[in-house]
């Protein structure tokens, strides 16, 4: 029996509204990504975050007009996607089977949209040569395409809307210096610009927790710890031989011996110690959430951050198991990543104690 003609565009529109689907969640990623990670970064450094929606958005309009091209160019890049998600999983040491099949729906997605339209250029060159015309109205001829550009649009002004007085407000004093923050029952004197503060590395990224826990296992440095190769570092190690330990008085150089003036904060004090508005954020931690609890909704500003700079979290003293170690956002959310990885937004700062008055 011969298909009717909504099962003949079914496929099509299928297609379109999970190319949408996709383009709609890669923006809403990338745009508040945007806000959250890159707002404050110089200029284009920000725009990375729009790259994966803008791409989409290009494959889906490529699509709607020509489903054969970009039906294929969707599988490839699908493919080369998953291919490269499952190699990233791999050399973390997190691809498992279970990791794939709970993955596999997202990663493939992109390659059942590809398949979906290669139908859908097969039934549109089947209606053409029944003769058949699009509809005459504007609207209705071009509606995939308003869909198309129109609901990512309206997802990044939403977003923005929400994002706006948070970097339109945010606090940048310009002083990189050490910094005596009075947080939520802590008081504690917070490093210096140098070694002791978001020291950005040769190869342009920050030192993991084992590289900040283990800096002064001989030989001191970052360079290879013999003994180290297969293990992690400890909560133990970060207190005995980590970084901090090594600063000078004032906060600026590191020296060949321990100095014990300077430490690793830990995960409740960083959370105490939250701003807005330059002042103190009233933010507490119950030890388990991943969400601090705030009187105030905090932000990337001084005294605490440095706004100008790639890192929104700051690594704990604290580890969560053998494998993972905390750390802090500035907006109040608690994580923990893998001790010996972390991505290029990944901070630290060393703290000492306020010294007596004299």
């Amino acid at each position: 029996m011969e298909r009717s003609p909504f099962r003949h565009r079914l496929p099509g529109y299928i297609a379109m509204a999970l190319a949408i689907l996709t383009t709609s969640l890669w923006t809403l990623w990338g745009i508040a990504e945007m806000y959250y990670e890159g707002w404050g970064l110089p200029f284009p450094q920000p725009l990375v975050y729009l790259i994966p929606g803008v791409t989409c958005l290009a494959f889906t309009l490529v699509a709607l007009t020509w489903p054969q091209i970009g039906g294929w160019l969707i599988i490839v890049i699908g493919g080369a996607f998953t291919a490269w998600w499952w190699s990233l999983a791999a050399a973390r040491g997190g691809l498992s089977w279970e990791w794939i099949l709970s993955t596999f729906p997202v990663s493939s997605l992109l390659i059942l949209i590809g398949l979906l339209f290669l139908l859908e250029g097969r039934y549109r060159r089947q209606r053409r040569a029944a003769g058949w015309a699009p509809p005459q109205p504007w609207l209705r001829r071009n509606l995939r395409y308003v869909l198309a550009v129109g609901i990512p649009l309206l997802i990044v002004i939403g977003v923005s809307a929400y994002y706006a007085p948070l970097i339109l407000t945010r606090v940048d004093d310009g002083d990189r210096g050490a910094r005596l923050i009075e947080g939520r029952g802590v008081t504690l004197v917070w490093a210096p610009k140098g070694p002791g503060w978001n020291w950005k590395q040769s190869w342009g990224g920050y030192p993991s927790w084992d590289m900040i826990a283990l800096y002064g296992v001989p030989p001191v440095g970052f360079g290879d710890k013999p003994g180290y190769e297969n293990q992690y570092a400890t909560a133990e190690d970060m207190q005995t031989t980590g970084l901090c330990r090594y600063l000078s008085e004032d906060g600026t150089t590191l020296l060949t011996e321990p100095q014990d003036i300077w430490r690793m904060p830990t995960t409740d004090e960083i959370v105490r110690s939250l701003v807005r508005g330059g002042e103190n954020a009233g933010c507490l931690w119950d030890g388990e959430s991943d969400k601090a609890v705030c009187e105030r909704q905090p932000n990337k500003e001084t005294p605490l951050w440095a706004p100008d700079e790639e890192p929104i979290y700051y690594w704990s003293a604290d580890e969560y198991d053998e494998r993972e170690a905390y750390y802090v956002s500035y907006n109040g959310w608690i994580g923990q990543q893998a001790k010996d990885w972390g991505n290029p937004r990944h901070g630290y700062r060393c703290v000492r104690e306020p010294m007596p008055r004299r």
